[in-house]
């Protein structure tokens, strides 16, 4: 069925996994990986001391993010009256609005029995 579906037409894997943050800079890719280093250690060692030196960090990688989505907003908010910014505005908003929604099944190819197989 899956041959005969490829034939007629060419199947994707679905929409790119790798989305763009509208918000994402430096400061926060260096709070996430101090994050994901202290998490390896806590897990490694399973101390009391490591659990709280990952506590620690994933507060900080928190508040850093929090600026960073801030000071972006305020960027956009300030760049709203240019029409060349516009359009960067609307794309993040789409983003954002994709963020929030339900995943729904996407590929569902009808079988000889007319019944939908979605996976």
């Amino acid at each position: 069925m899956l041959e005969t579906a490829q034939d007629i037409r060419e199947m994707t894997k679905g929409p790119c996994k790798h989305k763009e943050t509208w918000w994402w800079n430096e400061d926060v890719a260096e709070a996430v990986r101090k994050k994901k280093i202290m998490y390896g250690k806590w897990k490694k060692e399973n101390t009391e001391e490591a659990r709280m030196e990952y506590k620690r960090s994933r507060q900080k990688a928190n508040r850093v993010i929090s600026s960073a989505k801030e000071k972006k907003q305020k960027e956009c908010a300030n760049d709203f009256n240019d029409s060349g910014c516009q359009n960067e505005i609307f794309r993040m908003a789409n983003q954002m609005v994709k963020e929030k929604q339900d995943i729904t099944l996407l590929n569902c190819i009808k079988g000889a029995s007319g019944k939908s197989d979605c996976r």
